[in-house]
């Protein structure tokens, strides 16, 4: 795992790096600050929640041109009369161009969250290594952009163009077929890359040279022709012509770009597939010896199939370059090890999805934090379960609600799935058993969550199940789905050691004690007896995969409940969690399930 932002920083890192970005009143976002970690940043959120304008926030700050406009759209609620602002604090590589300006920045202390005014040592070094430096982009109530460094002194420097272009800045969105890095547009990848800065005046000189008025239609040189009159009759400029014309916001680089071979003919890169065009402005960055831009990769499988998505991430990871990205891929959340993981919820606010407790979710479920509401079932068990009633009580597939259960693998590693998915600020409920463990923590998520998180009174789906069937159908869950007992019954005579496997034999040897029994050989409980001999505890915990230990074991165990008179006692307990659910995809509450 990528060490946190918060760490101290005892040497200039080797890349420039984010460390707190603050957006106020910045389009949809009215107020955020965050604390990006160095390396890769992956940024889930559902629809709208303000991912990307994330990203479009830190793209605008480190623009490498002064020509970017703003609409009204770009300030919070369309509300121009009041500024928006997008700050960053950043910790700079050794010999970054910051200090060596013609009016020097002064850096500031980070104390692991803030900056602070430097402190001097006793002999007059700087009294922290970890030294900052505070940017802001404005925009004004007049509509235009002011870029500034926050000096520690309260004074306030420009955050010049070519600072930012110092700091490097690839910009991955997916939209535009333009593609700037593609191109000589200044600050743009291959611009960085090529650093011939006469570059341009040669193009312009050798440019001008073309008479463009030649090649015109006779009728459109009749039309300028006739423009040429009308100017005259004005006394304004006259004898007119077309040529390169060049100006504030156009650049002749701009029309230069790089070509590939494609069979026999040179196409620009810019008209290829966007997956290409993507990992075509990587390499360029990447041939950057000294330069660790700044990437920002919107939607990062877009145009990539789920290898080239997968290669991809792994080469950002492995890269120094800090990265944003967004996305909806499985398979690159799947694929990321060393990444942090974070989570822009419905009201913006972004949260991290502690690595520890979703490492093993992350990597073999990773739609548990992609889709629109994730319900962790402790086990296999809880998943058939609970994925049977919830599609009786909604009437329809989970899919189309947006809906994903998730296997918890244990009541440990649910409790700790649950926490992060409570932590980072992710829509979801819970289906778990009881086993005493942890209190304090259970009792807070369940004061947090309510109804949309179920848990047993005591004990797990099985005793409570097998309890609540009328004693005269109870024998009915020796039955498997083709109507075949046998097998059951045979892990009963096991644990009732008797030779004969039939339903008599077994009733009459179990008594009163014929349900505990059950419940033993369904959940796989070893015997005192048996625990010492390897062999011995090993048959009779397998027991469980005889009975409903699996996912399709608990959609047979919630049919029977029904089928067999266990509902009308149990409802009262999990019916409110499937109206809870019901509820937030839209539903009224339901007093009963469907027959």
């Amino acid at each position: 795992m990528t060490p946190t932002n918060n760490a101290a920083v005892a040497v200039p890192p080797a890349a420039p790096i984010l460390r707190r970005l603050i957006i106020e009143r910045f389009r949809g976002v009215q107020s955020l600050t965050w604390h990006p970690n160095a390396g890769v940043n992956i940024i889930l959120g559902g629809g709208d929640a303000g991912k990307t304008t994330i990203l479009d926030a830190v793209g605008l700050l480190l623009s490498p041109t002064n020509t970017t406009v703003v609409s009204d759209t770009d300030y919070w609620q369309r509300e121009y009369n009041s500024e928006f602002q997008i700050e960053g604090v950043f910790s700079f590589p050794s010999g970054s161009t910051i200090g060596q300006q013609l009016n020097p920045s002064w850096p500031w202390e980070w104390d692991g969250k803030d900056p602070q005014v430097p402190k001097l040592a006793e002999d007059g070094s700087a009294a922290s290594q970890d030294l900052v430096y505070r940017a802001r982009v404005r925009g004004t109530t007049d509509m235009e952009l002011v870029y500034e460094l926050m000096q520690p002194d309260d004074r306030i420097s420009s955050f010049s163009v070519g600072l930012r272009r110092s700091i490097g800045l690839v910009r991955l969105s997916g939209e535009d077929r333009n593609d700037r890095d593609l191109r000589l547009i200044q600050g743009s990848a291959l611009d960085r890359l090529l650093s011939d800065a006469s570059l341009r005046s040669r193009l312009a000189e050798k440019m001008s040279g073309t008479d463009i008025g030649d090649v015109l239609k006779q009728e459109a040189k009749d039309a300028l022709e006739n423009l040429d009159g009308e100017f005259k009759k004005r006394a304004l400029p006259h004898g007119l012509d077309l040529g390169i014309a060049g100006g504030q916001g156009f650049s002749i680089g701009a029309l230069i770009g790089l070509t590939a071979k494609h069979q026999t003919v040179d196409l620009p890169l810019s008209s290829w597939g966007s997956g290409t065009r993507r990992l075509s402005a990587l390499a360029i960055a990447e041939q950057h010896k000294s330069a660790f831009p700044i990437t920002l990769v919107d939607e990062v499988e877009r145009g990539l199939e789920p290898y080239r998505q997968r290669d991809l991430v792994k080469k950002l990871e492995e890269a120094a370059s800090q990265v944003f990205l967004t996305t909806h891929s499985t398979s690159v959340l799947a694929a990321t090890t060393k990444s942090s993981v974070w989570y822009v919820d419905a009201k913006g606010k972004i949260r991290p999805l502690g690595a520890d407790k979703i490492a093993l979710f992350r990597k073999g479920q990773p739609e548990t934090f992609l889709c629109r509401f994730a319900i962790v079932a402790e086990g296999a068990t809880e998943m058939g379960f609970v994925t049977y009633l919830l599609e009786k009580a909604l009437g329809a597939t989970l899919e189309q609600f947006g809906i994903f259960v998730a296997d918890g693998n244990g009541n440990e590693n649910t409790l700790r799935l649950l926490q992060a998915l409570s932590e980072g600020g992710l829509a979801f409920g819970g289906f778990a058993d009881n086993e005493g463990t942890y209190p304090d923590i259970w009792k807070g998520l369940l004061e947090k969550q309510g109804s949309l998180l179920f848990r047993w009174p005591s004990g797990c789906v099985e005793e409570n199940v097998f309890a609540a069937i009328p004693a005269d159908k109870v024998v009915k869950l020796f039955e498997d789905p083709d109507g075949l007992s046998g097998i059951r019954l045979r892990t009963m005579a096991d644990r009732l050691g008797t030779t004969a496997k039939d339903l008599t034999t077994i009733t009459t040897a179990a008594g009163d004690k014929l349900i505990a029994v059950m419940i033993d050989a369904a959940t796989g409980k070893v015997p005192d007896d048996k625990k010492e001999d390897k062999e011995e505890k090993k048959k009779f915990k397998n027991h469980q995969t005889s009975w409903f230990k699996s996912y399709l074991g608990g959609r047979e165990l919630a049919e029977k409940m029904i089928a067999l008179g266990a509902w009308p006692s149990l409802s009262p307990q999990i019916l409110p969690f499937l109206n809870a659910v019901r509820g937030v995809v839209g539903l009224p509450a339901t007093t009963d399930l469907p027959s």
